[in-house]
């Protein structure tokens, strides 16, 4: 027979609550940075052989276009490993990542992303040999998603 709550004793378990501290919900240029470094390690990110594409000025920022291409072989011994996007002002300063291989024959990913705010955008591509090549675009957005902002 299992013990019975009483409602009292319910209740008063009830009234514990732990408050959390307040933060807000939105990636910074700084978390930015800590994620790709969380990606990168110490290695050196170099600009070139990525093309990120979007549009500068979105309207809407709730399904916004990007393409990101790399400059690539694609064979066994040369290929791009991995694509890594960032943002700098969403929830989640990590966008995605895409995992590739000499298969794929191109490297290029296409996909629609959520944007909270006019920021800056970077994509990331990883090559077998382990270097990481970059580029980046800002964005602005007229009408934004991923709002939320509790004052």
């Amino acid at each position: 027979m299992t013990p019975r709550l009483e409602r009292r004793a319910f209740l008063a378990a009830a009234a514990v609550v732990t408050v959390l501290p307040w933060t807000s919900a939105r990636a910074t240029p700084a978390s930015m940075a800590a994620a790709i470094k969380e990606v990168t390690g110490d290695a050196s990110v170099r600009e070139g052989r990525v093309i990120l594409d979007l549009p500068p000025l979105i309207e809407n920022g709730n399904t916004v276009p990007l393409t990101v291409s790399v400059e690539s072989p694609m064979t066994v011994t040369d290929h791009i490993k991995a694509i890594h996007v960032f943002n700098e002002k969403n929830p989640q300063p990590h966008v995605f990542d895409a995992t590739l291989g000499p298969r794929n024959g191109k490297a290029v990913i296409g996909t629609r992303i959520k944007l909270g705010d006019s920021q800056k955008i970077i994509a990331i591509a990883e090559t077998s040999t382990g270097e990481f090549w970059s580029a980046s675009a800002d964005v602005i957005v007229t009408l934004a998603a991923c709002i939320e902002d509790l004052t």
